[in-house]
C-alpha cells in the first residue's frame, strides 16, 4: 500500500474509534458487537413501559395514566430514529 492509503486507513480507524468505541474494540478482538445504530435496547424498554401504561390506563379507566402512556410512547418512538443520533454526533464534532 502507498503511504496515502495507510493515512486514509488510519483516518478511518480513528473515526470509527471516535464514533463507536465498543464496536471498534470488538472488531479488534475479532468478535465485533452490533454497531450503535442497531442497538435499541433502551428504546424497546421505553416502548414496553409506555404500552403497559396505556393498557393499564384503558383497563382501569384512568385518563391521566392513559395520557402519560401515550406521551411516553411518542417519546419511545423517537428513540428508534438512528439518523437523529448521527446528526447529533456530527454537531458535537
Amino acid at each position: 500500500m502507498t503511504e496515502s492509503d495507510d493515512e486514509r486507513i488510519a483516518d478511518l480507524e480513528a473515526a470509527l474509534w471516535h464514533d463507536d468505541p465498543r464496536f471498534a474494540r470488538g472488531l479488534g478482538k475479532g468478535r465485533p458487537r452490533r454497531p450503535r445504530e442497531y442497538r435499541q435496547g433502551r428504546a424497546w424498554l421505553a416502548m414496553t413501559l409506555a404500552l403497559a401504561a396505556v393498557v393499564t390506563g384503558v383497563m382501569v379507566p384512568h385518563g391521566l395514566l392513559l395520557a402519560v402512556g401515550l406521551v411516553l410512547a411518542a417519546l419511545a418512538v423517537n428513540l428508534f430514529d438512528t439518523t437523529r443520533r448521527r446528526r447529533l454526533n456530527r454537531r458535537r464534532l
